[in-house]
């Protein structure tokens, strides 16, 4: 599975940015799908993540009620939407494939990464 990141930018606290992450190679809607971010200086996090097709949705704390996950897999397409950015949101945001569909918030049961995308908030 190839992943590629896109959306990222620069936006203002309060803002919102919609990413999205495009896969190809094998079945898309094989994959659990997962978003974890790295600000620097810091070690990469959980952010959010989605079942196979979409039934289930988990989200780090800090990202409840502002950002939602979500896939299409029509498309081949993962997506997250986040409002009501803070600057602490600032980091490279990249999403994740993971097979097994268990502990998603585990970057070890990812199997497959994109690059990344760079967000910054600025205050």
């Amino acid at each position: 599975v190839q992943l590629v990141e896109s959306g990222g930018g620069l936006v203002q606290a309060g803002g919102s940015l919609r990413l999205s992450c495009a896969a190809s190679g094998r079945t898309f809607s094989s994959y659990a799908m997962g978003w974890f971010r790295q600000a620097p200086g810091k070690e990469r996090e959980f952010v959010a993540a989605i079942s196979w097709i979409g039934g289930n949705t988990y989200y780090a704390d800090s990202m409840k009620g502002r950002f939602t996950i979500s896939r299409d897999n029509a498309k081949n397409t993962l997506y997250l939407q986040m409002n009501s950015l803070k600057p602490e949101d600032t980091a490279v945001y990249y999403c994740a494939a993971c097979r097994s569909g268990k502990r998603y918030g585990a970057q070890e049961e990812y199997d497959y990464w994109g690059q990344g995308t760079q967000v910054t908030v600025s205050s």
